[in-house]
């Protein structure tokens, strides 16, 4: 098996992990609320789940019905 001749230093590996960077998220505004969610992903608002303008699930429905 392959292995290294001699130790990597700390310094040396930190410095090779410095071009891994956090990017921030994308963000976007649905055009039926107005309100500022997570691109490609659904979001809830005044308990109805939003995903590209559409209604998905209704929780106010399921409550009334109760």
């Amino acid at each position: 098996m392959a292995h290294p001749k001699r130790k990597i230093s700390k310094t040396r590996r930190d410095k090779r992990r410095t071009h891994y960077k956090a990017v921030a998220p994308t963000i976007a505004k649905d055009s039926t609320t107005g309100e500022m969610h997570l691109y490609h992903r659904a979001h809830w608002h005044e308990g109805k789940l939003y995903y590209r303008g559409q209604v998905l699930i209704d929780a106010t429905e399921e409550e009334t019905a109760a």
